[in-house]
């Protein structure tokens, strides 16, 4: 296994040098200190097998993948408010399945590809009030991960290189900021488009003082290089956006309501013009033995140009099939409805999409996804799921893009 960002390492190494250092430091911060922070850290190990079939209604072959994944790390103590830790995941499968990387182009894709790799790969400091930095190889989210998140999904998390910094310092806000240099994709580092190459600051700002909902603003300036296989410079975007998430309790029930909106347009070198809008409404509630959400998103579209995500969790947003990835250059409507409820320890959910264009209001199709997740304790967990893409006739022809059903079955074990 080779770590191919010479960036990363490069980072690490500045970091990494002072630790070291401190071994040497005089009394006052005796090497039996360092030592037990480095010993009295956590190891963590998790295991997970999943069968994934893919059914398309065209000349590809059935998926039937079935995948397992090791994930061993372990996380220091801290020492003089320094921390690190290192986590690498392991993913094997069969054959009987399109992994991107293994020659099955007759099969349908599931991107769980074989891979050893190092997941996380960082420094922290935690040295400064209220305030947690990062360098090196890690995991990022923010709020839903509809714009930046790990596709914890997938086997092979997505992570990133860069820094990060989140300070707590004013009441009810945290701030949330990160420079980053690499997305490591679910792909692979064999894979072409493994990772996306980019100077990128990100910032998120999230209060919480008001107490029937939070507020998050946000900026990211995705500036990728012309290197960033299929995923270049034309990808290049400015985000900017405002999001309210809360809830409020009526008559012993609970009211959720989430609004979001965001402006996207061209960005450093991207060679096209454009802006386009985002926006989210969804209402909601929980009646205890239940919760039911309505819900209403956009991607827009501008001069042939939509709204992009390319470092979200896009396997939480646009239906569990899969169908939209890449949002159309017409752009993206999705109205849908979805159920949640629990039956002894049995966590049971259904959900409806109906998609459709921005531009021209022309259908895309409809889709239907069911869930079953258990969990027994913290550590065994087990579910399934499926997945109905019912694409209308017009996106076919126009797109290719065919009928697909999905069904998973997985379970996990954490240590």
């Amino acid at each position: 296994m080779k770590l191919k960002n010479k960036t990363l390492l490069q980072q690490m190494s500045l970091v990494i040098t002072p630790l070291a250092l401190l071994t040497l430091a005089p009394e006052a911060y005796s090497a039996d200190s360092f030592t037990e922070a480095v010993t009295g850290g956590k190891v963590t190990a998790n295991l997970q097998y999943r069968y994934e079939n893919v059914n398309q209604k065209n000349n590809l072959k059935t998926a039937n993948a079935s995948t397992i994944r090791l994930r061993l790390g372990y996380e220091t103590a801290e020492f003089m408010g320094f921390g690190a830790k290192v986590e690498m995941e392991h993913i094997t499968g069969n054959n009987a399945f399109n992994s991107t990387i293994n020659g099955r182009t007759n099969y349908s894709v599931v991107a769980d590809p074989d891979v050893t790799e190092l997941n996380e790969a960082y420094i922290s400091y935690s040295g400064l009030p209220q305030t947690k930095l990062k360098l090196g190889r890690q995991e990022i989210t923010y709020d839903n991960h509809r714009w930046i998140g790990n596709v914890v999904w997938r086997q092979n998390h997505q992570s990133y290189d860069g820094y990060t910094a989140v300070n707590q310092t004013l009441p009810d806000t945290t701030v949330s900021a990160a420079y980053i240099t690499n997305a490591n994709r679910v792909f692979g580092n064999n894979s072409p488009v493994g990772n996306h190459h980019m100077q990128s600051p990100l910032i998120n700002v999230k209060y919480s003082g008001l107490g029937f909902a939070d507020i998050t603003a946000y900026g990211y300036f995705l500036d990728y290089d012309s290197s960033a296989a299929g995923f270049g410079l034309a990808n290049s975007t400015k985000t900017l956006g405002l999001r309210l998430k809360g809830d409020a309790p009526i008559g012993g029930y609970k009211v959720l309501y989430t609004a979001e909106y965001a402006s996207q347009s061209d960005y450093k070198n991207n060679p096209n013009n454009y802006r386009a809008d985002y926006y989210l409404l969804e209402g909601g509630v929980d009646v205890n033995v239940a919760t039911f959400k309505v819900g209403y998103e956009l991607l827009g579209s501008d001069n042939g140009r939509s709204v992009q995500t390319p470092l979200a969790t896009l396997f939480a947003h646009n239906g569990w099939a899969d169908q939209f990835l890449v949002t159309p250059g017409k752009g993206l409507q999705d109205i849908y409805v979805s159920a949640r409820t629990e039956l002894y320890g049995v966590v049971l959910g259904a959900d409806y999409h109906d998609f459709r264009a921005d531009s021209g209001n022309s259908k895309y199709g409809t889709e239907i996804d069911l869930i079953a997740e258990k969990a027994f304790n913290k550590t065994y967990s087990i579910g399934t799921r499926a997945a109905f893409f019912n694409a209308k006739s017009t996106y076919t022809a126009s797109s290719g893009t065919p009928d697909i059903d999905k069904f998973w079955l997985y379970g996990s074990m954490n240590f």
